[in-house]
């Protein structure tokens, strides 16, 4: 027990991050729990929460990548509004069908993204000043596009983009009889069958990951703390998908956000190029010196961005079911708040997909949480702005201890 014990603490101190963003996220949704006498967790105010923070998730996750690679991305907001005006433009005036303007203006986010990460990887010009420029030449670029107007509404099949939702694959009947039972007025058997699927999963991979570890003789994560992370993280998932089965099953953002995540915490973390974004971002003049193209992945990395910021803005477009020539404003602060919030490092190299999406959540909890308790924007701004500040001192205060 003795030889434990200094091993479990160590274990904590180089895993503070991964716990302490996962026992902050349920804190804070225990706070606003009580504080809201229950209504955050009500089955209507969930899939608010996950229609209302979709585009910030999507981008934290492009968000990630830049900052890992030892960037900022300043113009990302201003990127989303002008490709909602975009499509607006295209498909309410243009009359233009949605699978031609949705691919158009995917294709315009990457061609921007390509425009500043051609001045910040071959030119060498500070990022924060080439996405500076950018958050205004595009926040320019929305107004004169709308001629300071919105411009809408959408057809359905675009708006399905944010608001629609996964139809239950199982007959009608099946979830009838469960919402008779469980007294309720509707009951999605789908969603909570792809919940308890997807629980599995994680937890499967879990065992899969440790008995490989052990397999190499590398030391993993104590067995306490591995069954009580996929114990809370399983419980949660099936208890949000049971919560959405109770209103309208699964929304499509959330698919989307989904199949994202897991694409992207799979590059990061399982392929070449991802180790090699980490190792631009850690120290590009090492990385340069072993062989690694830093210059192209800088040039890919804003790419990515573009192409994930213009999709933010079709759902957001899409959610709003209207352009708006303030679309997109201040939007970048919470998207790269959320991801330093979710333990990515400022000087870059440090930082993981989950980490930067429980990151989002937090922010999409507090302001939720916060809108609910009536607290007035004024008041949000400055704790959110308190609880940056916070978690990137702990960032700063982690390195000084590790140093």
């Amino acid at each position: 027990m003795s030889q434990s014990k200094p091993d479990i603490r160590a274990y904590l101190a180089s895993h503070m991050r991964e716990y302490g963003l996962l026992l902050a996220l349920i804190a804070i949704m225990a706070f606003f729990q009580i504080m809201t006498d229950g209504v955050l967790l009500k089955s209507v105010n969930i899939t608010n929460l996950f229609l209302q923070n979709s585009y910030i998730i999507i981008m934290a996750l492009g968000m990630l990548v830049v900052i890992v690679a030892g960037h900022i991305d300043l113009s990302v907001g201003s990127v989303m509004g002008f490709v909602g005006a975009l499509a607006a433009v295209m498909i309410v005036q243009w009359d233009l069908p949605m699978w031609v303007a949705v691919p158009i203006c995917l294709v315009v986010g990457g061609m921007i993204g390509a425009a500043q990460g051609y001045w910040v990887a071959f030119w060498n010009i500070p990022p924060f000043i080439v996405t500076l420029a950018g958050m205004l030449v595009f926040r320019g670029m929305s107004l004169w596009l709308l001629e300071g107007q919105s411009v809408g509404p959408f057809p359905r099949e675009f708006q399905a983009l944010s608001t629609g939702f996964i139809p239950d694959f199982f007959p009608l009947s099946v979830g009838e009889n469960i919402a008779e039972r469980l007294g309720v007025r509707r009951f999605n058997t789908g969603a909570l069958s792809l919940g308890v699927i997807a629980a599995a999963i994680i937890v499967w991979l879990g065992l899969r990951g440790r008995a490989r570890d052990k397999a190499y003789g590398i030391e993993g994560e104590p067995i306490a703390f591995f069954i009580a992370r996929n114990v809370i993280v399983a419980s949660a998932l099936i208890f949000v998908c049971y919560k959405l089965a109770t209103f309208r099953g699964l929304p499509n953002v959330l698919i989307s956000m989904t199949v994202l995540t897991v694409i992207y915490a799979f590059i990061t973390e399982k392929t070449t190029i991802g180790r090699r974004m980490y190792a631009v971002g850690g120290n590009e003049k090492a990385a340069n010196l072993s062989g690694i193209k830093t210059k192209r992945l800088t040039f890919l990395a804003f790419i990515n961005m573009g192409v994930l910021a213009a999709l933010a803005g079709l759902i957001f477009a899409a959610r709003l079911n209207s352009a708006t020539p303030k679309a997109g404003f201040a939007v970048e602060l919470d998207v790269i708040a959320a991801v330093f919030i979710g333990g990515a490092s400022m000087s870059g190299g440090v930082g993981k997909v989950m980490g930067a999406v429980v990151g989002a959540f937090i922010m999409g909890v507090m302001n939720n949480g916060m809108s609910l308790m009536g607290i007035g924007i004024d008041y949000q701004q400055i704790i959110k702005g308190l609880v940056l500040l916070a978690a990137v001192i702990f960032d700063v205060y982690n390195k000084n201890k590790q140093g």
